[in-house]
């Protein structure tokens, strides 16, 4: 069975937020964070079993290096 992968507007939202405050930071990390979500966001279709049951049907990926999970149904 093949998955699709759609962000909610507000997640897209919260991932510009978040790449405007770490390019503050570091040109680096900003880099690394984007690669590292954007990693992290394709790798669910497929493996999203891996993933645990946080509430209900939704499961959380956290976010290597980073404060921040994808929570997904």
């Amino acid at each position: 069975m093949t998955w699709s992968l759609q962000f909610l507007p507000e997640v897209e939202d919260d991932v510009i937020k978040s790449y405007s405050w770490y390019k503050t930071k570091s040109r680096a990390l900003v880099e690394d964070f984007l690669r590292i979500f954007y990693a992290s966001a394709q790798d669910l279709p497929g493996n999203s079993l891996l993933y645990p049951k946080v509430y209900k049907e939704f499961r959380r990926r956290l976010i290597r290096r980073f404060p921040y999970a994808i929570y997904f149904a």
